[in-house]
């Protein structure tokens, strides 16, 4: 029969009589399909010369097999392999080698990822079988192929009552499909508003096991899915003693605790994927203020929940608001919970997540439903090829040198407010450097037997073979892979590879690496801090002012006023000279191909870098330029309050206006004695709450208490003395204002507000910030403002 083309969805193991057995899950145009590849090994390496020691300490553990490989490890040493027909021997003999003081090799790498990287499989997979069986497949050959997966999506949302833990209702949705499933006194349907009614709440999660196989998705869904909606349903799947067999194949969901004082859970479905929302968001780079379904659909929708928490002084409004509903209008109540999915659903698509996670797993061979990862990709993308150099990975942590590199080049700025400055920026510098300076494990290894003609040195005692490597050849296919989305505006295939690309620097750098050498990292950044100060002196060379610089941009001052035109002819002139600069000098010093590119990225009409408060010294990572895109001028912050959640909205509503009146030299005193002003005649109320995240559990506040915790503590009393749920024991959010009575949050406030406290920290902080540039400040104007009122 042809081979058949799927998409890798989940993937497990489980010791048999026979071996080990992989299950893998995948979906294809036939529909989804089982694989079963059973008499599967273990296997671990150890040093040849502990191969009669180690086969004393296991000779009670049965069916293993000792074989000596042509492998070495990074000290050149010849290994041996260990091959074990069950995990369970597996683990017995790793913990009993480690108490003999005998190194064992890769021993943390499940069966599944063994077998997939070793065959270079990452989601695609080409599945060749004998037998013609469109589902269930057993020992088929996989192949890793090209295959555009057409995956089908349910999303999920509950509906609870705070108070007693009760289920209200579930809602499914997606374009096929959509039903809500309810609580009431009697089994009923509505059939116009697609609503079935419960009596029984067992029948309700029977019900919506029988939707899910009936839709049969192959991902599912939903916002804070696995730690709220699906860890609640699973309770009540437990109470009413029902098998929570929501996998294909009727399987069990399987729970996995994180190791964390938090009750945070892992989630596997067999056969199904389970994608949250604020995870995929995540791990996609967005950045929100607040990760609140509501907020996040608010900016990427322009629509929200049909409930909305408008009472700020109860937060629990919209709870008690989901509990009316449910006693007196059902059919409102569904709307709500089924528009939440529709919510989810619609986010999904906005911004091409399933896309994103799509490509994320054919670049990595990480579980769609993977958070974070970058060490495990990392390994995925570099075992195979190394073990086809004939080495094995080090263990972590067999690296005992340094286990820190310099960070980022970062130059002292020149602080003050600026006419046209035009920011040059290194295209994926690192990424770069690594492809350019051949920077890669095994090329260190390999510069260790050649003559330093063949070689590339680094930095700390590095150096590095010109014609044997891995990870640069692993960063030109994804830089290529790259230039090839952007040209097919493939945006999700593109962003994905960026993340990775620029995570293997990170990879090299954590102590969590099996590959980690503060000498790679090393030849890295200072690499980096060498190419960034020779661009400097290039610039200044030409005429131009560098007045900062941050790790792969550089900061242009023109010294006047320029057009936009103007900019643009200087700003290509100068990216032209460095790169044929670093083409030239690279070539002729180290006698390899440079893969640094510069860019010219933007021109700044006025520019303003601040100095460290309290000091003259111009300040790092932090800025606000005026720029123009399409016709029209906005301002960009970085580092500043106008983009940082923990200070207040007025904060950061004052700073955009003044800045934007600074810039464009508009008058600015007014607009500061007006806005003190409306402060103190409360107008602006409602713009004056802190945000801030409870880092620990509140009990763990004992010195040095700050305001959101104080204020948490207070709120705690407040609620024990009402009867009322707690709130705050455990990490989160938390939403509070400063009062005359100090901190308090926003439902137990009862204070009058402290409008001095938001002059004094908010206000007067951003406008002296500027101001000390105009040699004025805010009690100089407040002064004046006060002299005309008296």
């Amino acid at each position: 029969m042809p081979p058949i083309h799927a998409f890798l969805l989940t993937r497990q193991y489980r010791d048999s009589p026979s071996g080990i057995e992989l299950t893998f899950w995948l979906s294809s145009d036939q529909g989804p399909i089982k694989v079963s590849i059973n008499k599967q090994t273990a296997i671990m390496f150890i040093h040849q010369s502990d191969m009669e020691k180690a086969g004393k300490i296991l000779a009670n553990i049965s069916n293993i097999e000792f074989r000596k490989l042509s492998l070495k490890t990074f000290k050149n040493i010849p290994v041996a392999a260990i091959y074990f027909k069950s995990q369970y021997a597996f683990y017995n003999a790793r913990d009993r080698l480690a108490q003999a003081s005998i190194p064992c090799f890769e021993t943390d790498i499940r069966p599944t990822e063994r077998f997939l990287t070793e065959r270079f499989i990452t989601a695609d997979v080409s599945i060749l079988a004998s037998d013609d069986n469109s589902r269930y497949f057993n020992n088929p050959q996989l192949k890793p192929c090209n295959y555009q997966p057409d995956l089908k999506l349910l999303s999920i949302d509950i509906e609870t009552d705070y108070q007693t833990n009760a289920l209200f209702s579930i809602s499914l949705y997606n374009t096929q499909h959509s039903t809500t499933l309810m609580m009431a006194q009697e089994n009923s349907k509505d059939c116009k508003n697609n609503i079935e009614y419960f009596a029984h709440s067992g029948d309700l999660l029977r019900r919506f096991l029988h939707w899910v196989h009936k839709i049969d998705p192959d991902i599912l869904i939903g916002w804070n899915l696995v730690n709220f909606d699906f860890r609640f349903l699973q309770k009540k799947f437990e109470e009413h003693k029902i098998p929570f067999t929501i996998g294909r194949d009727n399987a069990v969901a399987i729970w996995r605790k994180a190791h964390t004082e938090t009750e945070h859970y892992f989630l596997l479905i067999p056969g199904r994927i389970v994608l949250d929302g604020i995870d995929t968001l995540k791990s996609a780079t967005y950045h929100f203020d607040s990760f609140s379904l509501e907020s996040v659909s608010q900016r990427l929708l322009n629509r929200g929940k049909l409930i909305k928490n408008n009472n700020t002084q109860d937060p629990l409004h919209k709870a008690r608001e989901i509990q009316q509903l449910f006693k007196n209008n059902k059919t409102q109540l569904a709307a709500y919970n089924l528009e939440d999915c529709k919510l989810v659903w619609d986010i999904f698509e906005q911004a091409e997540l399933i896309h994103f996670a799509i490509e994320r797993a054919r670049l990595t061979g990480l579980e769609m439903d993977r958070v974070g990862g970058s060490v495990a990709a990392f390994d995925n993308l570099y075992l195979p090829r190394l073990h086809r150099k004939g080495y094995i990975a080090p263990n972590i942590g067999d690296h005992t040198g340094d286990t820190s590199a310099p960070g980022g080049y970062v130059m002292d700025s020149k602080p003050g407010l600026h006419n046209s400055v035009l920011v040059l920026d290194y295209k994926s510098l690192y990424p770069s450097i690594i492809l350019t300076f051949h920077i890669d494990p095994y090329a260190r290894i390999m510069a260790k037997s050649q003559t330093s003609e063949n070689t590339i040195p680094g930095f700390n005692g590095a150096r590095f073979s010109k014609t044997d490597y891995i990870l640069p050849d692993i960063i030109r296919e994804l830089w290529s892979a790259r230039d090839r989305a952007k040209q097919e505006k493939n945006m999700a295939l593109s962003q994905a590879i960026k993340i990775i690309m620029n995570s293997f620097y990170g990879v090299l750098g954590t102590p969590g690496c099996r590959i980690h050498d503060s000498r790679l990292t090393s030849s890295i950044t200072l690499r980096g801090h060498e190419i960034m100060q020779t661009t400097a002196r290039l610039i200044e060379e030409q005429g131009y002012d560098v007045i900062y610089g941050d790790t792969d941009s550089i900061f242009v001052s023109l010294n006047s006023q320029k057009t936009s035109q103007q900019a643009d002819i200087i700003g290509n002139r100068l990216i032209r000279h460095i790169n044929q600069y670093w083409e030239q000098h690279i070539q002729s010093n180290y006698g390899v191909p440079s893969f640094l590119e510069m860019e010219y990225e933007t021109h700044y009409k006025r520019f303003f870098m601040p100095t460290i408060r309290g000091s003259e010294k111009g300040s790092k990572k932090r800025y606000a330029g005026l720029k123009t895109t399409a016709n029209k001028t906005h301002i960009v912050f970085k580092g500043l309050e106008s983009v940082r959640s923990d200070w207040t909205l007025l904060a950061r509503e004052f700073q955009q206006k003044l800045y934007e009146k600074i810039f464009n030299d508009e008058p600015y005193q007014d607009y500061i004695q007006q806005t003190v002003t409306a402060l103190q005649q409360g107008e602006y109320d409602n713009k004056l709450v802190y945000r801030k995240r409870l880092r620990q559990k509140l009990k763990n506040y004992n010195k040095n208490i700050p305001p959101h915790a104080r204020a948490a503590i207070k709120a705690e009393h407040y609620f024990k003395e009402h009867h009322q749920p707690s709130r705050y024991q455990t990490p989160g959010w938390i939403e509070y204002v400063m009062t005359l009575s100090g901190p308090e949050t926003l439902e137990c406030q009862t204070s009058r507000l402290d409008y001095q406290h938001y002059i004094d920290k908010q206000l007067t902080p951003i406008a002296d910030t500027i101001l000390s540039v105009m040699n004025s400040s805010m009690e100089k104007i407040c002064q004046k403002q006060f002299n005309l009122f008296n």
